[in-house]
């Protein structure tokens, strides 16, 4: 589960002293992110291709913390679309469950639907932070900036545990009601983990004012000096990213084939063909997330628009899959024709008659007829 890099020289602030767990079942992209970490200076990365992969090896953590045979974990980032065990379960299990290492552990959620039910729901289970895909190195360095520099103090109440959901004021009061006074005169304090499994009263909140563990461990003692990269740092780890991402076309490729043959097995049935439509919204979530971190963002608004055509519930007659073929034909021409960036003029047209094409099919009733 380990992953390894060329070294090369970093600036070193005592990001390497820290331990991560990313969890991603995208091979290229779990690759991508990995490279990324190491590249500002986070060497010490563990992966894991699911979220059941993830739970396992956090489990031997727990069991090893005692002789050191297993890395222990400071940081989890996980990818929220996985299969078997998804991102959001894996956060409740670190979160609840009594075989958890540490259920005050920082967890980055990761995905290229972030949107606002998405992000509410990862919320309301205690995630630290958010991430959306596409992603660049600047984003990965702002979310785990946040996390090192002002973590959130944990809430316990009866029916929540995790980082305070009132920094989140854009996304309006949790679910649940939660409205708690601004200070700490309705709520018991406590200075230690371990209250952590003792029950909440229905009215009772505890806060969980805790040592910053991660700035302890990367040996930033000074309160007033914030963890700052250089510039170069950056820009050097941004241009790695590009470089990589040279890959992507044939990765997408290879997608795009799958999806072809899934939808001309599926013409050939006349049964349910709920299944393909399932795996089709998988895959589209992926083009989706991918596109524009590797120069391609009309790959990520084609994967979102066939990501959204094919939700459940969704038509999945001969109309639907002639509008999956279309999205699948739109995205081969951006990768023939290397249309980056968003493609000025051509960009343009193939986004219309796209448009026009999911139109008329959409509009299409008797298609299910042969």
């Amino acid at each position: 589960m380990s992953s390894t890099l060329s070294n090369e020289k970093q600036e070193n602030f005592g990001q390497d002293r820290i331990s991560m767990l990313v969890v991603e079942d995208n091979e290229y992209m779990l690759d991508i992110l990995v490279n990324s970490l190491k590249r500002i200076g986070f060497t010490r990365v563990q992966k894991a291709r699911n979220g059941r992969e993830a739970v396992e090896y956090l489990k031997m953590t727990a069991k090893a913390s005692t002789h050191g045979a297993v890395e222990p974990i400071d940081i989890v980032i996980s990818d929220l679309v996985m299969s078997p065990v998804n991102g959001l379960q894996l956060l409740q299990w670190l979160r609840d469950d009594k075989a958890s290492p540490n259920r005050f552990m920082p967890f980055i959620m990761l995905s290229a639907a972030a949107d606002r039910q998405n992000v509410e729901e990862a919320r309301d289970r205690g995630v630290n932070d958010f991430m959306g895909k596409p992603f660049a190195v600047e984003n990965i360095y702002k979310v785990l900036q946040r996390i090192i520099d002002t973590p959130r103090q944990f809430v316990v109440t009866q029916a929540y545990f995790g980082p305070d959901r009132r920094r989140s004021s854009k996304l309006g009061p949790p679910r649940g009601m939660e409205r708690r006074k601004p200070d700490e005169s309705h709520a018991t304090v406590v200075h230690s983990k371990d209250r952590i499994w003792l029950t909440a009263a229905p009215s009772e909140v505890w806060l969980f004012k805790l040592p910053n563990y991660l700035r302890l461990k990367m040996g930033m003692t000074n309160a007033n000096r914030p963890f700052v990269l250089p510039e170069a740092v950056l820009a050097s780890a941004e241009q790695h990213l590009k470089r990589e991402a040279e890959g992507f076309p044939g990765w997408a490729k290879a997608y795009l084939d799958q999806l072809s043959k899934k939808v001309t097995l599926a013409k050939q049935l006349s049964g349910d063909r709920a299944v393909t439509f399932e795996e089709t919204n998988i895959i589209a979530h992926e083009l989706r997330g991918q596109g524009g971190t590797f120069g391609y963002p009309l790959i990520t608004v084609f994967g979102k628009s066939l990501y959204e055509v094919t939700q459940s519930p969704c038509r999945q007659d001969d109309a639907g899959l002639e509008i999956v073929k279309a999205h699948i034909d739109a995205m081969r021409a951006v990768l023939r024709e290397k249309i980056t960036g968003d493609g000025g003029q051509v960009g343009k047209q193939l986004f219309q008659a796209l448009k026009l094409e999911v139109a008329r099919l959409s509009s299409n009733q008797v298609a299910s007829a042969g």
